[in-house]
């Protein structure tokens, strides 16, 4: 009998995600704080929810994606969160960017009802998303892993078991750290070829298949060539992730100088009002200090 899937968060990633386990087959319950936003999903046959109980009540597998650990607190421990309504032998699976210390308390409260969690965080932006090629890194009970697998096949491709609960979340934020250097590095090479006269595309064409290569300046840099800086990942959830990151390091004695200063360029760019932009606004701060138009 096939699985009833919960889904909870219908933002840039979890629209697109949740649609492809939609066109797979499955019968999808779904909630999100502003209802229009799941109206696409509604559109292709999902059933709305009121609350994320609601959701968990009718629902085998429950997948969250939403903005912060704040956020993943309330919809699975809140009052009216997944943990309150959820079925004996159900499997939550939050696919959010949150605190490993977090991933463990809900993996624990979980057990408590006889339910298993997984902390799966994601990389590769809005595109991965829509084009269901999505790196997945996942942490939790590998058996438990084993049974989500195929639901994870529907949305990604770069699939991979991290170890215990948490475990998914340090690796995203590994991730997040080489992200954030590097795309400064991205918007200061941008802004150097322009500088020179260069044609953008020309150097993207060159140095992005050598050994400066990088999703990011593959992908996001042509985005700032045609001055396309809507979200793929929001500047305010990145600075979000650095965060997380900065406190893990803070707490394990770790000193990440290059992260603190990427994270000054991140803050710069919210100071100016660029919160709602793609982390490629970032550039929008290295125009400005350099005072090109």
């Amino acid at each position: 009998m096939k699985k009833t899937i919960g889904w909870i968060g219908t933002g840039v990633m979890g629209i697109s995600m949740c649609s492809h386990i939609l066109k797979a087959g499955y019968n999808v319950n779904a909630f999100n704080r502003t209802k229009s936003k799941s109206d696409k999903l509604l559109d292709l046959g999902a059933t709305w929810c009121s609350t994320p109980k609601k959701v968990a009540e009718n629902s085998d597998i429950i997948f969250t994606i939403v903005g912060y650990p704040k956020d993943v607190e309330s919809v699975i421990l809140g009052e009216n969160g997944v943990l309150k309504g959820v079925r004996k032998s159900a499997i939550i699976v939050d696919m959010t960017t949150s605190e490993p210390a977090l991933a463990d308390i809900i993996y624990k409260e979980s057990l408590k009802l006889n339910v298993h969690s997984l902390d799966a965080p994601v990389s590769g932006g809005d595109v991965g998303a829509k084009d269901g090629t999505l790196a997945i890194m996942v942490g939790g009970n590998e058996s438990i892993y084993n049974e989500v697998y195929p639901f994870f096949e529907i949305m990604g491709k770069n699939i991979s078991y991290m170890g215990d609960a948490g475990a998914g979340q340090h690796t995203k934020m590994s991730n997040q750290i080489l992200i954030a250097s590097t795309m400064i590095g991205v918007v200061e090479s941008l802004i150097y070829a322009y500088k020179a006269g260069l044609n953008l595309d020309s150097v993207i064409d060159v140095i992005g298949s050598g050994a400066a290569s990088s999703w990011s300046i593959n992908n996001l840099g042509r985005r700032i060539v045609k001055e396309n800086f809507d979200p793929g990942f929001f500047i305010k959830h990145f600075i979000k992730d650095m965060g997380i990151a900065l406190d893990e390091a803070k707490r394990m004695k770790l000193s990440l100088p290059g992260l603190a200063l990427a994270n000054q360029f991140y803050l710069a760019a919210s100071a100016q009002g660029y919160d709602e932009l793609g982390t490629q606004g970032v550039y929008k701060v290295l125009q400005s200090m350099n005072n090109i138009q």
